[in-house]
């Protein structure tokens, strides 16, 4: 089990920027990606971006495309969310995920991180 702990949340106004940092308790070499998650309150949780851990393939939801961008540091064991032009309804409880195999089935979940986009 890979522990995954999140940081970077906050209240930000509409157009603005924050990033959400996750590490990885140990070596992510039985990982295939990595990537992030949201739930907002009364919706079910929804998939934002991956990147594959080797070779660095990433994926976007519709929603985020251009906006948001997913990257990760291998050597220390850490994935990004790099969130611009923020918009109220990307307000959420954003969680940190890892899978081993592959993306359909993740393996660990980080805490989650509140993010709050004020119109």
């Amino acid at each position: 089990q890979v522990q995954l702990i999140e940081s970077g949340g906050g209240l930000v106004q509409a157009g603005g920027s924050l990033r959400l940092s996750c590490a990885a308790s140990r070596r992510t070499g039985s990982i295939f990606a990595m990537g992030w998650f949201r739930q907002a309150p009364g919706k079910e949780r929804e998939f934002v971006a991956r990147i594959n851990w080797s070779g660095g393939y990433t994926a976007y939801a519709d929603s985020v495309k251009g906006r948001f961008t997913v990257s990760k540091d291998n050597a220390k064991n850490m994935v990004y969310l790099q969130m611009n032009s923020l918009k109220p309804e990307d307000t959420a409880v954003y969680y940190c995920a890892a899978a081993r195999l592959t993306w359909s089935k993740v393996d660990d979940w980080g805490q989650g991180s509140q993010v709050t986009v004020s119109s």
